[in-house]
């Protein structure tokens, strides 16, 4: 246990019995989130964006900048259809910016860490006024339509594969693991 960050009696994600299918889901998905922000605590601006193995450009920065990007993608552009400005952390001369644009700057880390706490806030506004009947709802996506309950499971999946990739950014980059 010493090389984890929070004794198991302190850690703050939920491991309780959730009732109802939206419950579930919002549990899942806030323990993932609050993972992710477990695997970034403590590190500063370079250690954060430090890149994998070579030529992957993936970070821990990269991973929250990622991140913020799909929330607003699925909760606000797809989920809502809120048009508005471009996808977060895109270039059209770099799809990737979300990730190649995750430099060792501090000020690049406060914007992403303040973009993704703000989409994660304007995301859980929206899910709490989602009737557990609205689960099953359609709403366009591309050339065809997409359920609620879909898009929240892809969140969980796109958070639980991105924590994983954190499990071992983190253990590169000061040897922790584990939670």
């Amino acid at each position: 246990m010493s090389n984890m960050w929070t004794d198991p009696q302190h850690d703050p994600r939920s491991y309780g019995n959730p009732v109802g299918e939206k419950a579930t889901y919002r549990d899942y998905l806030g323990n993932y989130r609050l993972t992710i922000e477990m695997k970034c605590e403590g590190l500063d601006a370079g250690q954060l964006a430090q890149r994998s193995v070579p030529p992957s450009n993936l970070s821990l920065l990269g991973l929250v900048r990622h991140l913020a990007q799909a929330e607003n993608h699925w909760f606000q552009r797809v989920l809502q259809g809120r048009t508005g400005p471009p996808r977060l952390y895109k270039r059209e001369d770099d799809l990737d910016w979300d990730f190649t644009g995750a430099d060792a700057d501090p000020e690049i880390v406060r914007d992403a860490f303040t973009t993704w706490n703000a989409e994660i806030a304007k995301a859980n506004e929206w899910l709490d006024g989602l009737a557990e009947t609205d689960l099953g709802r359609e709403v366009p996506f591309h050339d065809e339509s997409v359920s609620v309950r879909e898009v929240l499971v892809h969140m969980i999946e796109e958070y639980a594969r991105h924590a994983g990739h954190a499990d071992l950014l983190r253990e590169c980059i000061d040897g922790r693991t584990g939670q």
